[in-house]
């Protein structure tokens, strides 16, 4: 989709208003037919695919405050005097919110370090159409990530102690170095690094750029990202970026949820953790910083347990003796030490399996033995009574209040960013339980980091 803002003074070549509206009623004439059959066509083929199924929102609105941020200068004639640029074309597509969520986090903070205006792009699941397919129901292929997130990563000022130019939208970039774009392999880079932990990534790729002085810098996309699969699924990968300086980084500092989000957090108060007399909305309190914003939640406690097909995908992890990701694993977080494996590579003993399907597929009964344990920890500690629980748990006589995310009321445009929900949620919870070997997890791990909760407040299975 591309709504770029155009006036009818922005028509090259004509003369007067007139002329302009001449022009626009002669293109209406000749291809406003063409038009509407394609539309009415394209329409059709989506209700025979999914009949009986409404279609989901396209996120107009969002696109639109994307192309009129300030630094958009759509209208200039001379693009060199704007700041440096940085993309990453060959992000990640087509995976869930959690896997995108971690690598923005990094390319941004990548740009930031350069001192260049990073590169925001759709939350994409498809290029192809606008609407894909997601087990028989039509998903939207493109989600803009201000519906998702704000903040420096999707254009929003950076604090003034810390400034740096602001971020642009992908179409803008597309427009404004349009012939002047310098593309350059990943691998020929990545062979001079230390190592793949992301610390040594990122320093490399910073002292690489100090020899670029082209304006309009990408990634190619052929050679993929720069923060990939490997990467995050090492447990120690991030160890090093975050002692040096991530979490100091406006990209934490000055993280938030988008008002679409935070909407849908004000509107589910009462399910999870009813707000006390007196305390205004998120939407209502004018936003400031990550820490200061997205406080504590006494008393809530919030499970992120998976289901459905990841059964068989933690006993793959088993087969492969897999470590927490790298957002689970940072210094003082509980550790997982991976058993023995099979006999040969790619097999895992009886034994082996047993303990990571307790810990990546938890029973109901091994469920309920953490959130009691949390909340004896928590008494124990002198805080708050855990009293509400967030996810599925079995009534355990403890504790008042038990929802999960189906409980949720969200709207048309929320539905689709649910997740974001969830780890808003997760991330102001007084305690937090999740699977190590999962990015969605991950994310709402080093935000409560990044906020400065108690370690000990943020557990895994």
């Amino acid at each position: 989709m591309s709504l770029l803002p155009v006036s009818l003074g922005d028509v090259k070549g004509s003369g007067p208003r007139e002329g302009a509206l001449f022009c626009l009623r002669f293109v209406t004439k000749r291809y406003i037919l063409l038009a509407v059959t394609l539309f009415a066509l394209g329409t059709l083929l989506f209700r025979i695919r999914w009949p009986g199924r409404k279609l989901p929102p396209l996120y107009p609105q969002w696109h639109h405050r994307d192309l009129a941020l300030p630094q958009h200068r759509w209208h200039a004639t001379d693009h060199s005097r704007e700041p440096k640029f940085f993309f990453v074309p060959g992000h990640t597509r087509g995976s869930g919110w959690g896997n995108v969520f971690q690598e923005i986090l990094l390319n941004a903070h990548l740009a930031y370090k350069m001192d260049r205006a990073a590169v925001f792009y759709n939350y994409t699941w498809s290029e192809d159409g606008d609407y894909s397919d997601y087990n028989g129901k039509p998903i939207p292929s493109r989600i803009p990530l201000s519906a998702l997130i704000r903040g420096p990563i999707v254009g929003d000022a950076f604090p003034a102690d810390k400034p740096s130019p602001p971020a642009i939208a992908e179409d803008y970039w597309n427009h404004a170095c349009a012939g002047r774009i310098r593309s350059i392999e990943r691998t020929p880079v990545h062979a001079t690094f230390k190592s793949w932990y992301m610390h040594d990534v990122t320093d490399g790729w910073v002292d690489h750029m100090k020899g670029v002085d082209d304006q309009c810098v990408e990634v190619m996309r052929s050679t993929g990202n720069i923060f990939d699969w490997v990467m995050f699924g090492d447990r120690h990968a991030l160890h090093g970026l975050w002692a040096a300086d991530l979490p100091s980084s406006p990209i934490l500092t000055h993280f938030g949820w988008s008002a679409l989000v935070e909407l849908a957090f004000d509107a589910n108060r009462a399910v999870f953790s009813p707000a006390p007399p007196g305390e205004l909305p998120l939407s209502a309190v004018p936003f400031t910083n990550n820490k200061d914003r997205y406080t504590e939640l006494p008393g809530l406690l919030v499970l992120h347990i998976r289901r459905g097909d990841y059964e068989g995908h933690c006993a793959h992890l088993a087969r492969w003796s897999s470590t927490f990701l790298a957002f689970n694993g940072l210094p003082g977080l509980a550790e997982f030490t991976a058993p023995p494996g099979g006999p040969e590579p790619g097999t895992a003993t009886e034994e082996g399996m047993a303990v990571y399907l307790d810990r990546c597929y938890p029973s109901v009964a091994r469920i309920v033995e953490h959130a009691e344990r949390a909340r004896a920890d928590e008494l124990a500690a002198g805080r708050p009574a855990l009293e509400r629980v967030f996810k599925a748990l079995l009534k355990t006589g403890h504790f008042a209040g038990v929802s999960s995310s189906r409980d949720l009321e969200l709207g048309p445009e929320q539905r689709y960013v649910g997740q974001a929900v969830d780890m808003l949620v997760g991330q102001r919870a007084q305690v937090f339980i999740g699977n190590g070997w999962s990015s969605l997890t991950g994310g709402t791990v080093i935000m409560r980091m990044a906020n400065g909760f108690r370690t000990a407040t943020t557990r895994f299975f």
